[in-house]
């Protein structure tokens, strides 16, 4: 265990949990679900929502991944860090900026009330290369 996970356990940002396979794939369906109203949402128009939205479905596919893995996240920051340090061998480190830059963007949208349509647009395709590849990790359809 590397040492900035060390400290997230520590600190209780990071927790061992008892997890199932269940867990895993209601995290995954949440992900697609939440992937699938921000592309409604873009669609529309409510570019606020499709940014939130496209974050969301992120934060599920990586909350299935520290599932996989037996932990539990108490903080959004801590989790980028938890799936950087637990999965570095299996995810694309782009994948992790991605999130970390779709996390920025869902913030500004809910505190800062700063959003655009390019910043919609690929935090959802973001999303949906994240979503795909944590299939492919946890080898799920």
């Amino acid at each position: 265990m590397s040492s900035r996970l060390r400290q997230l356990v520590q600190e209780r940002k990071i927790m061992k949990a008892r997890t199932t396979r269940e867990m895993i794939i209601k995290e995954i369906r949440a992900a697609q679900s939440d992937l699938d109203e921000a592309s409604t949402s873009l669609y529309r128009g409510n570019l606020k929502w499709a940014t939130i939205q496209g974050y969301y479905s992120m934060f599920h596919s990586a909350r299935s991944l520290l599932y996989s893995k037996g932990y539990r996240e108490k903080s959004h920051s801590a989790l980028s860090v938890a799936i950087e340090e637990l999965f570095s061998d299996d995810l694309e480190a782009s994948m992790v900026s991605a999130f970390r830059n779709a996390m920025y963007l869902r913030q500004e949208a809910d505190y800062g009330l700063t959003f655009s349509r390019d910043g919609a647009t690929q935090t959802i395709e973001d999303a949906a290369l994240f979503l795909a590849e944590t299939k492919e990790i946890l080898k799920v359809k």
